[in-house]
């Protein structure tokens, strides 16, 4: 009888934990473009983020690494940058400069993961360069909301410590893109074969 690959599971706490995860995507932008609870909002993407280091420690302490979390876990993370961005940039709280250079990144790695798929290859594991963008980002967000919504020196001091993260993390998040792209083109060059008399 042959043995179950582990990968393959799908019922497993890492799992259910960036399950709950997406959920909180909608939920944060109900919360902040509805009702305008913003305090509870960022109580959410601030849960999301948190949340985003514990499924994958927990995989890994656990054994329950899958192929299912591997997917999840950068969809949810895309998914939280995409939604606190937009909901920002509606309210005022950041520029279209910055929500464009960030959207940019995500077109143009779609595209990547487009020309991946036409060769058969799955999505690539996120760069741990990555991961530390996201954290960055999801970081810099309340900064700033809070930059928004404060007077005085409190408005002044997170403003500037708002701002420093959210660039460090855009530059991070595209450093981390050019890495998936060069991963992903030594991929698909190893997929092609080599022409008669060429050289690879």
């Amino acid at each position: 009888m042959t043995q179950a690959d582990p990968r393959s599971r799908i019922l497993t706490i890492p799992n259910a934990i960036s399950f709950l995860r997406l959920l909180g995507v909608p939920l944060f932008l109900y919360l902040f473009l509805g009702p305008h609870e913003w305090g509870w909002a960022v109580a959410v993407l601030a849960v999301g983020g948190t949340t985003d280091w514990i499924d994958g420690y927990l995989a890994r302490r656990l054994g329950q690494v899958s192929r299912l979390g591997e997917l999840m876990d950068p969809v949810a993370d895309r998914l939280y940058i995409l939604a606190t961005i937009v909901a920002f940039t509606v309210e005022g709280v950041v520029p279209w400069a910055f929500t464009i250079a960030l959207l940019a990144r995500e077109a143009v790695l779609s595209v990547v993961v487009l020309v991946l798929r036409r060769y058969g290859v799955p999505p690539l594991p996120v760069h741990y360069v990555g991961k530390t963008a996201t954290f960055i980002l999801l970081f810099a967000f309340p900064v700033l909301l809070l930059a928004s919504a404060a007077d005085g020196a409190v408005a002044s001091v997170a403003h500037a410590i708002g701002w420093a993260l959210a660039w460090w993390g855009l530059v991070l998040y595209w450093v981390a893109g050019g890495l998936y792209i060069l991963q992903a083109r030594s991929v698909v060059r190893a997929k092609q074969p080599v022409a008669a008399g060429g050289s690879a």
